[in-house]
C-alpha cells in the first residue's frame, strides 16, 4: 500500500497516466481528501466500516479525538 498527494501525482506524471498504469497492473485506488491510496496488489478490498453511510467536511466539523466514536450511526 502507497499514500500519495492527489496533487504530487498530477504534478510529476498526470492523473491519467497514472490512472493508466494502475489499470495496467491490476491495481485498485482511492481517493479521499486530496490522499491517494493505492492498493499494489489485486486482492479485494473489505471495508470494515460497513453501513455507516459517509459524510462531508460540513457535517464533521471542528473535531478532536475526544469526540472519536460518539458518531451516530445511521
Amino acid at each position: 500500500m502507497i499514500r500519495r498527494k492527489a496533487r504530487d501525482v498530477e504534478r510529476y506524471v498526470g492523473m491519467e497516466r497514472f490512472m493508466r498504469e494502475i489499470h495496467r497492473r491490476g491495481y485498485q485506488v482511492l481517493e479521499n481528501s486530496g490522499q491517494i491510496i493505492i492498493f499494489c496488489n489485486r486482492a479485494p478490498i473489505r471495508w470494515l466500516t460497513p453501513g455507516v453511510s459517509p459524510i462531508s467536511f460540513k457535517e464533521i466539523g471542528s473535531k478532536s479525538f475526544q469526540d472519536f466514536g460518539k458518531r451516530a450511526r445511521r
